[in-house]
Order: C-alpha cells, then sequence, then structure tokens
C-alpha cells in the first residue's frame, strides 16, 4: 500500500498508535518533555532592543526604521541551540517565552504586569527584573504606539462600538498583522539571494526626481538591510554551532552541530539543496517573521508541496530515510511551538489557550484537478501524531479525487484526540476564489492561514479574516431596544420601534435589516482605521519582501504591494442568532404563546423567577433549533445573515486600487474563542440563553441542541451561502474516542465527510474526539492531564491551560455518534 510505502506504517485497523504512525525517537522525546516543563514566562529583550533601534533611528524614513528595528534585534538577541534539535532558531530567550513588542502597545502590558501570573487561564510567569525593564522603557512608548494612534484615530461614533465590545477589534490596534504565508517555495528554490537582487536591480531603476518612484527607493533600501540581516542571523548560529561542536566531545552530537551549520552556512540564503536545508529555511524564515511582528497566524503554505522534491531527490540517492525525514518534520512541530505571544487579557479572551495559528497545509489537488498527495503529506501526518501538540495547526484540503486511503489515514489522526486535522473543501473554496478574480493555477494553490480561512502563500496580503468581531446576539438586542443598547444604555442606532410594539416577525427583520448594515457600515470604519494607523507606522519590511509582488511595485503589503488583497471581518454567535430569531417568529408572532412585553421582560430580568424560568424553557424546548436540519430555524439565519454579506461586499479595503487584485471584503465564521468574551458583554437572549454566558462559536449549533446527529448539522450549515462566505465556515464535531474504535465507524466517517463535502458542499468541518469524563477529570485533576489537548475553535490547546469558563464552554458541546 502506498503508505507503507512511503511512510513504513502498518495500516490495519486497530494497531497501537505507535505501531501505526512510530513513535518519538528518544532525542525528541527529551526535546519535547522540555519545550513542555518549560514555564511561558514574559521577556522584555526585545522590547528593549527595540526601544534601543526606534530611539537610534527615529530620525531615518519609516521603512528604513522599520528595517532597522529588526536588524538591530536579530543582531543582538539571545541566540541558543538546543541540546536535541536538528534545527536552529529561537524566538526569545528561552523555549515558550513571550517577547514584549512595546511599538504595537505598551498601555495594558504595564497594567497587567501584576496579574500575569494570576490569571485564570493562559498564564504567564514574569521575575522583578523583567518588570523593571518594562516600566523603564515605557515612559518612551506613552502615546507613541499603535494602540494610542488606533485610539485616537477612531471617529467618535465608531469608538461607541468599539468601547462597548460590538465591533471587537482590540487584536487590530495591540498587534501586528500575520495572518499570512509567505511562499516558501520560491525561498527553497532561490534562497534570499535572489530576493536581494531584485530588490537591487529595482532600486538602481529608480528615477529619484518622480516622487512615486522616490517612495519606493525607501522600501528597496529596507529590503536590503532586512535581508542582510537575515543573512548576519544565520551566521550567528553557525558561529555557535561550530563553537559548540568544536567543544563537544559526543561524536553523534558534534556531527549534528556541524550538520547545523552547514545547512545555515547556506540557507535561507542561497537556494536550498536537500530535505534538512529546505527544512531549515522554512523553520529559520518563520521564526525571524514572528520576530518581526506579533501578528499571529504565519502559517507554512502547502508544506507537502514544497518539501516533497526535496525528500524525494533525498530518498533516491539513499540519503535520508523516512525515519530520519519524519524525525526533522517533528522537531519542527516541536520548534513551532517554542513561539509564544502575550496577549492582553481582553485580547486573550478572543484567544484562548495561547494560540498562534501556524496552520500546515497538505493534500488537496493540484493546478490540474490531480490529486496532490504525495509521500511528504503522509509524513506529515506521521510527525503531527508523534508529536502531540496543539501546534502547528493542520489542515487538509479535500476534493472528490481524495484517495479513501489517505482519507483513512487522516481518520486515523483525528483518533488521536488532538483536534486535528481540520478539514477544508476545496470544492467550494477555488470555485469562491475563481470567481473574486484569483487566477486558476493561484486558486488550486490555496493554503489555510492560521484557522479556516484560506489565501494563497505568498500572493495574498494580510487578514483574509480576522478584521473586527460583530457581536449578532447582542446587535439583535439593541434592535430589539429600538437602537439602544440594553448593556449600556447608549443610543447606537436608529429607533425602528421597539420589540414590545411590534406586531409581526416582519417588523423586526426590517428593523434588524436596516440596522445590521449599519453596523456592518460601522465595522469598516473600524477596521480601515486599524490598517490606516498600521500602514502609516508598522511596516512588516521582511514579510513584505516575502510577499509577491511586492518588490515588482516597490510597495509593502499594507500598501498595496500584493498580488491578492482580500480581508474578512468575524460574526460572532450565528446560532443564537438563528434560535433567537425562530423563538421568536413562532412563540411570540405565529403561536402567541409569549407576548412582546413577557420576553422583553423576562430578557431583561435575565430569567429570573419562576415565570421567567417557564418563559426561558418555553424558548428552549418549544421553538425549532439551528443544527437539525429544520427549514424553520435553518432558513431564518440564511435571511438574517444576507444583509451583511450584502453589504459588507460593497466595501473596499484600504489597498482597493492601488495594486492588489480584489481590494474586497467577505464574510467569515472562524470567531475563535470570542464567543466567550462577547458573552460576557451579551445579556440574555431570546434563545433562552443566561446573560454573560458564552455565546455559540463558528457556525457550530449551540451546545446540547443539535440532537438529530452529525448530518443534520452538516445539512443545516450547508444551508448557508458558503461561496459568499470566503472568509470561512468554521464548524467544530465532539465525538467520544469509543466511536471511532472500529473500523466500521472510521469508514462511516470517511462517507460521512465525502457527503458533507461533495453533495452538501460544506466549507470545512473538524473534530474534537475526547470523552466528557476525560474532561472533567482534566479539570478536577489537571497534573494528569497535561497532555491533553482539545479544539477549542480553529485551533487545539492543551485543555488544562485554558480558563474554566472556556472548558466549561467545551465540557458542554455536543457528543455525536455516527
Amino acid at each position: 500500500m502506498q503508505a507503507k510505502t512511503m511512510t513504513g506504517l502498518q495500516a490495519k485497523t486497530g494497531t497501537h498508535t505507535e505501531e501505526h504512525f512510530g513513535k518519538l525517537t528518544a532525542k525528541m522525546k527529551r526535546y519535547r518533555n522540555a519545550i513542555l516543563d518549560a514555564k511561558p514566562y514574559v521577556d522584555a529583550q526585545r522590547a528593549v532592543l527595540a526601544t534601543e533601534a526606534y530611539k537610534a533611528h527615529r530620525h531615518e524614513q519609516l521603512d528604513i526604521l522599520r528595517a532597522n528595528v529588526l536588524k538591530h534585534i536579530l543582531e543582538h538577541m539571545t541566540i541558543y541551540i538546543e541540546p536535541d534539535t536538528f534545527l536552529a532558531g529561537n524566538q526569545a530567550r528561552a523555549n515558550r517565552w513571550a517577547p514584549v513588542f512595546p511599538e504595537y502597545s505598551m498601555n495594558w502590558v504595564i497594567d497587567e504586569l501584576e496579574t500575569f501570573e494570576k490569571r485564570p487561564g493562559d498564564v504567564f510567569y514574569i521575575t522583578e527584573q523583567t518588570k523593571k525593564e518594562l516600566r523603564e522603557i515605557a515612559p518612551f512608548w506613552k502615546n507613541n504606539t499603535l494602540e494610542d494612534r488606533g485610539l485616537a484615530a477612531f471617529p467618535s461614533k465608531s469608538r461607541v462600538f468599539y468601547d462597548l465590545g460590538i465591533i471587537g477589534a482590540d487584536g487590530n490596534i495591540t498587534s501586528g498583522d500575520g495572518h499570512i504565508a509567505v511562499d516558501y517555495q520560491a525561498i527553497l528554490q532561490h534562497g534570499l539571494e535572489w530576493y536581494e537582487e531584485r530588490a537591487q536591480t529595482e532600486l538602481e531603476k529608480l528615477d529619484l526626481t518622480d516622487y512615486e518612484q522616490q517612495k519606493k527607493s525607501y522600501f528597496y533600501e529596507a529590503s536590503l538591510i532586512t535581508l542582510d540581516a537575515v543573512k548576519e542571523f544565520a551566521q550567528r548560529y553557525v558561529k555557535l554551532a561550530r563553537q559548540e561542536a568544536h567543544q563537544m566531545t559526543n561524536k553523534m552530537r558534534k556531527k549534528e552541530l556541524e550538520q547545523i551549520a552547514a545547512a545555515l552556512e547556506r540557507v535561507p540564503y542561497a537556494p536550498a539543496r536537500n530535505f534538512r536545508e529546505a527544512v531549515q529555511s522554512v523553520w529559520f524564515i518563520h521564526n525571524i517573521l514572528q520576530i518581526e511582528s506579533n501578528g499571529h497566524s504565519v502559517s507554512y503554505g502547502r508544506m507537502d508541496q514544497y518539501l516533497d522534491p526535496y525528500y524525494e531527490k533525498d530518498l533516491k540517492a539513499e540519503k535520508i530515510t523516512p525515519e530520519q525525514a519524519t524525525e526533522l518534520l517533528t522537531n519542527l512541530c516541536l520548534k513551532t511551538l517554542t513561539i509564544n505571544k502575550i496577549r492582553s487579557w481582553a485580547h486573550t479572551e478572543f484567544s484562548a489557550g495561547s494560540p498562534l495559528y501556524q496552520n500546515i497545509t497538505i493534500g488537496g489537488q493540484n493546478a490540474a484537478g490531480k490529486d496532490a498527495t504525495n509521500k511528504v503529506s503522509y509524513l506529515i501526518l506521521r510527525a503531527i501524531v508523534q508529536a502531540h501538540l496543539p501546534q502547528p495547526n493542520l489542515t487538509v484540503r479535500y476534493f472528490h479525487g481524495l484517495s479513501d486511503q489517505f482519507m483513512r489515514e487522516c481518520v486515523e489522526v483525528v483518533k488521536q484526540g488532538i483536534g486535528m486535522p481540520a478539514f477544508n473543501n476545496d470544492e467550494v473554496i477555488i470555485p469562491s476564489f475563481i470567481a473574486r478574480g484569483v487566477k486558476k493555477e493561484d486558486a488550486y494553490n490555496y493554503s489555510a492561514i492560521g484557522c479556516v480561512e484560506t489565501a494563497v502563500p505568498g500572493k495574498w496580503g494580510y487578514r483574509c479574516t480576522g478584521m473586527s468581531f460583530v457581536n449578532f446576539p447582542r446587535t439583535l438586542l439593541i434592535v430589539m431596544n429600538g437602537g439602544i443598547d440594553p448593556e449600556s444604555g447608549k443610543k447606537l442606532l436608529p429607533d425602528y420601534g421597539h420589540f414590545v410594539q411590534m406586531t409581526s416577525y416582519e417588523q423586526l427583520l426590517t428593523a434588524w435589516d436596516k440596522s445590521l448594515r449599519e453596523i456592518t457600515r460601522q465595522s469598516v470604519i473600524i477596521e480601515n482605521t486599524c490598517d490606516m494607523v498600521l500602514e502609516q507606522g508598522y511596516p512588516d519590511i521582511l514579510c513584505s519582501t516575502l510577499t509577491a509582488d511586492c518588490l515588482g511595485r516597490g510597495k509593502t503589503i499594507k500598501e498595496g504591494g500584493a498580488i491578492y488583497d482580500f480581508i474578512s471581518g468575524l460574526q460572532v454567535g450565528i446560532a443564537n442568532l438563528a434560535d433567537s430569531l425562530a423563538a421568536i417568529k413562532l412563540l411570540v408572532f405565529e403561536k402567541h404563546q409569549l407576548t412582546p412585553k413577557q420576553l422583553w421582560t423576562a430578557l431583561q430580568n435575565d430569567f429570573a423567577g419562576e415565570k421567567g424560568e417557564q418563559i426561558r424553557q418555553l424558548l428552549i424546548n418549544e421553538a425549532p433549533k439551528y443544527g437539525n436540519d429544520d427549514d424553520r430555524v435553518d432558513q431564518l439565519l440564511v435571511q438574517a445573515y444576507q444583509p451583511y454579506i450584502d453589504e459588507i461586499s460593497k466595501y473596499h479595503n484600504t489597498r482597493y486600487g492601488r495594486g492588489p487584485i480584489g481590494g474586497g471584503r467577505y464574510a467569515g465564521t472562524s470567531s475563535i474563542s470570542a464567543n466567550v468574551g462577547q458573552g460576557h458583554s451579551t445579556l440574555a437572549t431570546p434563545d433562552g440563553r443566561h446573560a454573560r454566558t458564552p455565546l455559540a462559536e463558528g457556525c457550530s449549533p449551540e451546545h446540547a441542541l443539535d440532537i438529530n446527529g452529525p448530518t443534520a448539522v452538516f445539512k443545516s450549515v450547508a444551508k448557508l451561502h458558503t461561496k459568499e462566505i470566503t472568509g470561512g465556515v468554521l464548524l467544530n464535531q465532539k465525538m467520544s474516542p469509543q466511536i471511532l474504535r472500529s473500523e466500521e465507524n472510521c469508514m462511516k466517517l470517511v462517507a460521512l465527510l465525502r457527503a458533507f463535502f461533495n453533495r452538501l458542499h460544506g466549507y470545512h468541518v473538524q473534530y474534537n474526539i475526547v470523552s466528557r469524563a476525560t474532561l472533567i477529570d482534566a479539570q478536577k485533576y489537571p497534573e494528569k492531564h497535561r497532555d491533553l489537548i482539545v479544539r477549542v475553535a480553529g485551533y487545539s490547546a492543551f485543555f488544562v491551560g485554558l480558563s474554566k469558563e472556556t472548558q466549561d464552554d467545551i465540557i458542554a458541546r455536543t457528543e455525536q455518534n455516527l
């Protein structure tokens, strides 16, 4: 069988995980334990170095300033090579330490210095010395950060929506952009020297008497500074590796250190010649992108496609074995987990579990429509299982021609309970891209970026999703309250009539349509402000240099340098909206079991008292629920979602008309853990949900209300206009491990996935394979479950590191049967 010849795996069902996927080598096991044992500390070193560079170069043009900041950091930051790694490159002074990026935000850092270790989840440790260093640099950054400039730039009316949390954009003004994958295939084939030659050639062609060309010159000069800094950074590791090799008495480790030195002597500056150099080059660039900016969702793209030629060449020349290649890939997975990010607590609630959303994409098809699965696709599956970590994310591109063998292997990975792989559907995404103007060959080369969002690696701008978060259930309450936010009492929207005076569902729907369009408009204003401020002060030079065609256009990504540039906001709580509308339509306006006043009073009192609880039970038990293939509710959601889809498509992003194809916006449901954070500010809703409890996540049904099985869930989700929700339609499913113990049920899952994607045209699905009992035990005895991984949203996380509220939200999810 192909899997066996490719990876040496045993294909028999029921075999032990280690027999099927192999087990960690002793070296990788030690390395993994060391990483998991490492406490996540706050690291001030990058902050101090960035401050030094900003002070020394603040008189320089912006692009050159930013290039010199990265150069200074790479020249002076602490570097090390761990005793059990084959790959060199570190983000901070120690593994899992989180650097501070003061240029984006310092207010929350100083405000939360004493509470990092007291958080209910996502705890970070901090030394008194680190506190001292951060307090010393803080005055330089006062009123001088992205957050300061962003808050000052928000128009006053839009700022109210942001301050009240109705439109969330905290991550957009406290972090860099991220949400991108550079072109690793080009980097491996050409090396950074090719980019350097291009930048130099373009610079020499310019006529500086032309204002536009003069602007381009700064970007080219900055690119050259940055590329040279990366080259010199690699040489620092070469020197370190050779020093350690010279002192090493262990012959095996001495050889490994010499191999590290030899690889970095060449890559990433020169083209990679073999598999080892290719993996080292990819890791090195990926790591530096995380040093340049703290925007998360920096992803690896279609790793099986660009690594396979190097693996095949080495395999044919007998220079590598499948086991050695797997160990290198496992090493890469472990390295990926060493990267960490600390967020404000407000932002953390939207990203519980310290995720970086570093996505690897495998499978799918090539531009000829043929199966693109290769030997490295299987090796990556094997490495992901052996590493058994929440990062990197793993996405499998599905299409109808994907072999049963590969699908079955993917299900075997799903069984391991790491929440991976997620599945994205070529049959929906590729046509959606082509319809938006993406060239066919590029559309067929898309990859997952972060969670479920998708883009063309190396050719797409920032944030294909991840812009603002719009709270749908809270918006509904504002509409019902005549345009006044019932939480704050502030007038936010026009008064289209108060719910208690409404006499028909159509009145509410009309008010919803008009109000949602205004909320959408306000979200565009907030997003544009964030983008404008980022462009004016925080260009990422290396990331732009490695994204086509910034060098050809002489523009950074934010200025319009990428070939494609579409973005997406995120809509939160769509299941709550669906269930609320269904309850109102049926129980208030059709069956008249409740008056509008009775329902509104119950909502304002959070269903207090015996009568309030009776109303709540009526809402829960008598109204149809989204996720059960019931058109009475599903079509209401389709109808209510459409005003957002229509309205957002009217607006351009800030790069429109400046170079890229597109420059538009679309919808997306990848709400990560914002359902918990935005639930805190949302009062009781007409679906029977209590005030300040989590909203439904992604496009998934509300917990325990999808009672007709997974097929019914698939049918409900598939009724959404998925080809228009190009930002991602995120569906989480949960099953007990016992379900997939039989070969019959594993093949049932393969058949179910094929039906969802082929017939229903679903966009995405991912699985939590963990029992409720295990999760509850992990809450009680976290020390026994250090390795327990759960799928939170479009990413996985260690369960014991989550806040109890997020843990409870995951426990409450419906366990489906096949």
